[in-house]
């Protein structure tokens, strides 16, 4: 029997330019997601989230699902543009109304909302300006935080600034798989330094507005496992890769410095764009830390004759034979459950009562299945996902762990990045042509633990 504590938190996440659409609609400014995607060869079949799962729209239907699902708790994003069409500037009031409608919806199912403020969808308008690059986003980001609290910290306390930074360094501007399609490395360093700072001042700024929420960083992190920790390479790019991907935002927020293998491979980068301050503020108080995890890297020697070179690893000066092995889901990721238990109990290992509260932000697989001559979505694969990583998840905390909860990724099948919608996620289906909502079985299966809370997983 597996057991959570009383008070454990089970929601679902999603985030706007992947269901909203609408893209068009009430005075909702161009992205660089948009961008991206009218770029030819960006994104599978030239996909695009013009109308993705038509949630603007549809938001009732789907707070009906969250409801029959028995959601406690709905991890969303607020789209900026939706809001701020330049970034900065001039206010979208239909902007602002939808998510009032929105919030007030999930409220009255007695669904507790925890705002993400920024998932990706940057303006378009900022980007042209440098984006991230550019300091000055830093300030737009803290002025739009303390215009959303204003508005919405009366019924939603939790917020995260910035979902998964590293994403939006490495993928976004360091090998430009992801929105805005950069490849630079010295501007991937210096995005990922400021999403530290943009954290710190948009911490500051929704704590100025109210003093009454919490807030706390969204991180997508993975271990990464040696073929052979004897061997020096491979042992290298274990701690080389780690120190890129979760020690860059761990210790700065922990302790505002940067993990020494950094420091000392690429000073030169970093120290263009850390100014006097930066890292002490980066030390702001989190009350709590969002984990995304979805599977371990496994790190192998080198094949001679192997492209090593397509691999983000190679940034870093590393290179490996990473092809994952074993069964892997249609993301060609491998199933790795054990390293969300070690990853948990790893934080509170090292870092013990300075650690905040964890919830696991995002968790989830992707599978194809689809509606069958029943009318059903029979998905086992993604129940025995689901299962090992909540027992996971429960390990953890029997070894002192502080989980307080869970968010499934994703609520529906939407629209998955680069990849368009050939990825479903969701533990909901969707018929893209139709819009059509089916709950999968592994959706009654999470029903079904939410109503015990884990005790039979």
């Amino acid at each position: 029997m597996t057991t959570f504590p009383q008070g454990f938190l089970w929601g679902a996440a999603t985030s706007s330019y992947q269901i909203e659409g609408a893209a068009q609609t009430d005075g909702r400014g161009p992205s660089i997601w948009d961008t991206f995607c009218k770029t030819p060869g960006k994104v599978a079949n030239g996909d695009n989230g013009d109308v993705a799962n038509d949630h603007y729209n549809r938001y009732p239907e789907d707070i009906a699902i969250m409801k029959e699902l028995g959601l406690q708790a709905y991890r969303f994003s607020f789209a900026w543009p939706r809001m701020f069409p330049q970034g900065s500037g001039a206010r979208e009031e239909r902007g602002f109304a939808f998510y009032d409608r929105l919030i007030d919806s999930l409220l009255e199912a007695n669904i507790e909302p925890l705002a993400t403020l920024y998932h990706w969808d940057l303006p378009q308008a900022l980007q042209e300006n440098g984006g991230w690059e550019n300091r000055d986003t830093i300030k737009h980001f803290a002025d739009y935080s303390a215009a959303v609290v204003e508005r919405f910290g009366d019924r939603v306390k939790k917020f995260s600034p910035i979902n998964e930074p590293w994403v939006v360094a490495w993928l976004g501007n360091g090998i430009g798989i992801h929105a805005p399609g950069k490849k630079d490395r010295k501007a991937a360093w210096a995005v990922a330094h400021h999403t530290v700072v943009a954290h710190a001042a948009s911490t500051i700024a929704m704590r100025s507005v109210r003093s009454d929420i919490l807030t706390g960083p969204v991180l997508n992190q993975a271990n990464n496992i040696a073929d052979d920790l004897n061997d020096p390479k491979q042992a290298y790019a274990v701690d080389m890769l780690d120190a890129v991907q979760n020690r860059f935002w761990m210790d700065a927020f922990m302790y505002g410095k940067y993990p020494q293998i950094l420091m000392d491979n690429f000073a030169d980068e970093l120290n263009a764009v850390i100014k006097d301050g930066d890292l002490e503020a980066a030390k702001v108080k989190n009350d709590f830390i969002g984990i995304n995890y979805y599977f371990d890297n496994r790190v192998g020697p080198a094949v001679e004759g192997l492209d090593q070179w397509h691999s983000i690893s190679s940034l870093f000066g590393v290179a490996s034979d990473e092809t994952p092995r074993g069964p892997l889901t249609d993301m060609g990721w491998p199933l790795t459950p054990q390293g969300l238990e070690n990853l948990l109990v790893r934080w509170h290992k090292e870092h013990g009562e300075k650690l905040p509260d964890l919830y696991i932000t995002e968790n989830g697989c992707a599978y194809g299945d689809g509606p069958g001559s029943d009318g059903a979505v029979h998905d086992p694969k993604r129940i025995d996902y689901l299962q090992t990583h909540l027992k996971a998840v429960s390990n953890a905390i029997a070894q002192g762990s502080p989980v307080k909860g869970y968010y499934q990724w994703s609520l529906m099948d939407n629209f998955e990045w680069a990849l368009g919608y050939e990825k479903r996620f969701g533990i909901v289906h969707v018929d893209f042509e139709t819009q059509k909502r089916t709950i999968k079985d592994s959706g009654y299966w999470y029903r079904d633990q939410i109503k015990n809370n884990g005790s039979t997983i």
